[in-house]
């Protein structure tokens, strides 16, 4: 199967893995989906990351977190640019997820930041996905 949007396919596997209570997931590994891994750690949604080295690409595995009463933390994830319709809005016209209770995922100049690092830094850029 051919992967047309790699980083679609890791948000339905996380959003698939947290509806059902999963510890873990795991993907082919891309230096996309580590960066966006590393903002979801940075940000606490998830636990930790580990790339693990076996196969032709490799796999990325992410340890899911939960709260104190297994309550998820991911309750949803929304890709927003897509391979078809990329979206990229200018520092100022970067969307609040949630009314700032959530988190846009961009891919800047400066790397792959939050909305909130990329509003501080003043930088614009495409905007992968929202996480609430």
């Amino acid at each position: 199967m051919s992967m047309s949007d790699p980083l679609a396919d890791m948000l339905t596997r996380i959003r698939n893995a947290t509806k059902s209570r999963f510890r873990s997931v795991e993907m082919p590994l891309s230096n996309l989906k580590v960066s966006v891994a590393n903002v979801l750690k940075k940000e606490g949604f998830i636990e930790e990351y580990h790339v693990l080295g076996d196969g032709p690409q490799g796999t990325l595995k992410i340890d899911l977190k939960y709260g104190a009463n297994n309550e998820r933390v991911i309750n949803g994830v929304r890709r927003v640019s897509k391979p078809g319709h990329r979206q990229y809005k200018p520092s100022d016209k970067i969307p609040k997820v949630m009314s700032g209770l959530g988190v846009a995922i961009l891919t800047t100049s400066q790397g792959v930041i939050t909305d909130k690092e990329a509003r501080q830094l003043n930088v614009g850029g495409e905007v992968l996905c929202e996480i609430w």
